[in-house]
């Protein structure tokens, strides 16, 4: 059944002449691209393009029915609330790591006691590979003393000793590219937790109370 109705006609009125069957299903209305008030007992195709009302039987307004989209604007909105969608699974994500690192480093305390661990970690690696590689300087001194005899024919060196010392010159190089490494280690453990030192003193001042009062007096006695 299709209805038209005049502007001036009630909804009440209208619903009560349409019947029960019109007033459980709702009345749909708009206004056409001729500027027409159009009402029917469903979704109404002149208005395809445009926004249309479902009138509840009181009178009020049960849902806007947005226009009928093309192929192309279908592919476009699902790719908007697809990225709407991805935005806010990043701010959740967002928010469940903030809540984690605020967890974990209740105050800056916290948070400088398990940097100062972490390097420390590192520092007794470095020791112990420059231990070794002072004690492989002692014994090149000792190879470079035995092939003191070879000197003016270092080709008449027996193979062990040769070996002596490739074997060390191979050892200490390893050593010095560990303990480079290491080092570059340091400064990776002191970027993250710079960088955790930054956030953390927001979501500490957010949170407020001690930790965020401990985190603004720090922060203004390291400038």
């Amino acid at each position: 059944m299709r209805i038209r109705m005049v502007a001036g006609m009630g909804w009440v009125a209208l619903a009560t002449c349409l019947g029960t069957a019109v007033q459980a299903q709702g009345i749909y209305t708009c206004v056409d691209g001729k500027g027409r008030k159009i009402t029917a007992d469903r979704p109404i195709a002149e208005c395809n393009d445009r926004a249309q009302r479902e009138i509840n039987p009181s009178g009020t307004v049960k849902r806007v029915v947005g226009p009928t989209l093309t192929a192309s604007e279908r592919n476009a909105l699902e790719e908007k609330e697809k990225l709407a969608a991805e935005t806010r699974a990043r701010e959740a994500e967002e928010k469940r790591r903030d809540r984690a690192l605020l967890s974990r480093y209740p105050s800056r305390t916290v948070h400088d006691k398990e940097r100062a661990e972490a390097l420390e970690q590192i520092e007794v690696v470095i020791k112990a590979a420059s231990k070794r590689s002072t004690e492989l300087a002692t014994q090149r001194k000792a190879i470079d003393a035995d092939l003191e005899f070879y000197k003016t024919d270092p080709a008449k060196a027996p193979t062990s000793l040769k070996r002596r010392l490739e074997e060390n010159d191979s050892s200490a190089a390893v050593q010095k590219r560990f303990i480079a490494d290491q080092d570059a280690e340091k400064k990776r453990v002191n970027m993250r937790f710079d960088e955790e030192l930054v956030k953390l003193n927001q979501l500490w001042r957010m949170a407020g109370g001690d930790a965020g009062a401990e985190a603004a007096a720090a922060t203004s006695v390291k400038k």
